[in-house]
């Protein structure tokens, strides 16, 4: 099956789902990367239908494992006649950043060619309509791939693409229009909180999600059984088997709350009670300076204003060699770096506060 991103090749039917290749177009001759896509067709057409990627950033990888667990729930569901809504799953979205290592190190945030984020730079379309996706035939192997990907999830009532961060909290990026309808989707997920954006001027897939719906008509917008969500799971090392299982779970009963999976073993999620903030509260508390990093918070920890964050010890042995950090304002810790060498400017953790930052900014927090 041909597509402007190169072709996509149908394996022969499988007993539990079907799985289609897709085939993006490399930068020179003789290069060319390929993904899988899974689909699992619904049996009643009004129903939600759902989108799921992983990895976009393709070293973070709770979301794969996720989806790994996720698979044989759904296989479950569809030879017990349960699937109401068609569910499409990339459970590996970026094959360009999963080849990238430099000196041994993987490289999925950037595209080593470009050097812009994978997620970024993404279209954001004016109505949900795949004819209005920009030519890419002149554009590079990433902006094919972005093409495609928004191409796969258009029209789906659910999108979700799963992150994680260095090490947080399970948290979700949720635009304004869709919050609180969404928070029976984070109830189910068992998330821990919610920030809330309003602004996309860097071309997020989620952006590219759901900016397409807000400036057409209600009828076709459907605000009130779209979700539309960056899932951060936790951190980057935070991948094993019962956190996969957890999380699976959690996507399950999402699929199930919103009407895509039916389960009348499950029970309506509840009344979501994690901490929900604008985008606009949060501080990243950039390091004065640069060495190494001793914190004092943990991501979930409660923090008062004045509360010692973290000491950088910027001159080991010396008097005055340690630079001590405190939080500007009341509020919770959302994340912090996995790393503990950090330079000048770079930073330190993501504190949800109680109010607007001193250092407030719109669109994306991080490169």
């Amino acid at each position: 099956m041909a597509s402007p991103t190169g072709m996509a090749f149908r394996l022969p039917k499988e007993k539990v789902m079907q799985k289609s290749i897709e085939r993006i177009a490399g930068d020179s001759e003789g290069v060319s990367y390929e993904f899988p896509v899974f689909r699992f067709a619904g049996a009643d057409k009004a129903a939600s239908s759902a989108y799921l990627q992983a990895a976009l950033h393709a070293g973070e990888l709770p979301g794969v494992v996720a989806i790994d667990a996720l698979v044989p729930m759904l296989a479950k569901a569809e030879t017990e006649g349960r699937i109401k809504g068609n569910i499409t799953i990339v459970p590996w979205a970026n094959p360009i950043g999963r080849a990238q290592y430099h000196f041994g190190e993987h490289q999925g945030r950037f595209h080593l060619g470009t050097r812009t984020n994978f997620n970024r730079g993404f279209p954001l379309l004016a109505a949900p309509d795949a004819k209005l996706l920009p030519d890419t035939t002149f554009g590079g192997a990433d902006q094919r791939l972005k093409s495609r990907l928004v191409q796969l999830s258009l029209g789906h009532d659910i999108v979700l693409d799963l992150h994680c961060d260095d090490e947080g909290l399970a948290y979700l990026y949720v635009h304004t229009s869709l919050w609180p309808a969404m928070a029976d989707c984070a109830a189910a997920m068992g998330i821990d909180a919610v920030v809330l954006w309003s602004e996309d001027t860097d071309g997020t897939f989620e952006g590219a999600s759901i900016m397409p719906y807000q400036n057409v008509p209600a009828d076709v917008a459907k605000l009130d059984r779209r979700a539309a969500t960056t899932v951060e799971y936790r951190g980057i090392l935070d991948v094993d088997a019962a956190l996969a299982a957890a999380d699976a779970a959690g996507l399950y009963r999402l699929l199930v709350a919103r009407g895509v999976i039916s389960d009348a073993t499950l029970a309506a999620p509840g009344p979501f009670k994690g901490v929900v903030a604008p985008l606009e509260n949060i501080d990243m508390m950039p390091a004065p300076r640069a060495g190494a990093v001793l914190y004092d918070v943990k991501p979930g920890d409660r923090v008062a204003r004045g509360t010692r964050l973290a000491t950088i010890v910027h001159a080991p042995g010396e008097t005055e060699g340690r630079t001590e950090v405190f939080a500007p304002q009341d509020g919770v810790i959302l994340t912090r770096r996995s790393r503990r060498i950090i330079r000048a400017g770079e930073d330190l953790l993501k504190l949800v506060g109680d109010r607007k930052s001193a250092d407030a900014r719109s669109g994306t927090l991080e490169d």
